[in-house]
């Protein structure tokens, strides 16, 4: 279960990570979505997984620790509303300047 969920930490970060510096608006949004997903499994790896375990009730040792879970449950909903914001500023500018490249120009243009 370790493995496991190292590996797809892993593999969230670094696709978020490479898709951050991609020039393209989607795929920064995309990428920060991901990173936030990343960030989101870490915090809540930190509260001990555990499986059928109850979250509070039961010995000291034996339930996992509610305050990641209820951190992660928070930064989901943070995370939605500012995708939902970055999406609608990422649209508004896609519009006006015609291009969704992040920096605003496109590198195929011709430059007079």
């Amino acid at each position: 279960m370790e493995l496991l969920f190292a590996i797809t930490l892993g593999v969230l970060t670094s696709t978020g990570v490479y898709l951050l510096l991609r020039a393209r608006t989607f795929s920064v949004v995309l990428g920060l979505t991901l990173l936030s997903h990343a960030v989101n499994l870490f915090l809540f790896g930190m509260g001990r997984l555990k499986t059928d375990s109850p979250a509070v009730i039961g010995k000291a040792l034996e339930h996992a620790d509610p305050l990641p879970q209820a951190l992660v449950l928070t930064a989901i909903v943070i995370g939605f509303a500012m995708t939902a914001f970055v999406v609608v500023l990422a649209l508004k500018a896609a519009v006006e300047l015609r291009n969704d490249h992040v920096d605003g120009e496109d590198p195929n243009e011709d430059r007079p």
